[in-house]
């Protein structure tokens, strides 16, 4: 049974740094994309970034300079460096591993494992 573990949330103030970690653990997912997702309090959960096992990244276009996600494989975890945080990134984030990318008007990932969510909450 694969878990993945979120960790690292928190509160910040607007402008300032996090970064998100996913240890994942009852397989080894170097051969999946590992990605991130957040929802936000009355809206639906929607796609922040992904790496490939080949080590691809795509984002969102609303994090796109800000956010960077990194992966070691020898420690099964997954990172989310997120820079210059603004109150409409305030969520709860979610880590995700799956086998395939959706391609549509915006890259997405297709997930077959969710962590439980880590919140993050940018105050302005």
């Amino acid at each position: 049974q694969v878990q993945l573990v979120e960790s690292g949330g928190g509160l910040v103030q607007a402008g300032g740094s996090l970064r998100l970690s996913c240890a994942a653990s009852g397989r080894t997912l170097s051969s999946y994309a590992m990605g991130w997702f957040r929802q936000a309090p009355g809206k639906e959960r929607e796609f922040v970034c992904t790496m490939t096992w080949s080590r691809d990244t795509y984002y969102a276009d609303s994090v796109k300079g800000r956010f960077t996600i990194s992966r070691d494989n020898a420690e099964n975890t997954v990172y989310l460096q997120m820079n210059s945080l603004k109150p409409e990134d305030t969520a709860v984030y979610y880590c995700a591993a799956g086998r395939e990318l959706v391609f549509g008007t915006t890259v997405s990932l297709k997930s077959d494992y969710w962590g439980q969510g880590t919140q993050v909450t940018v105050s302005s």
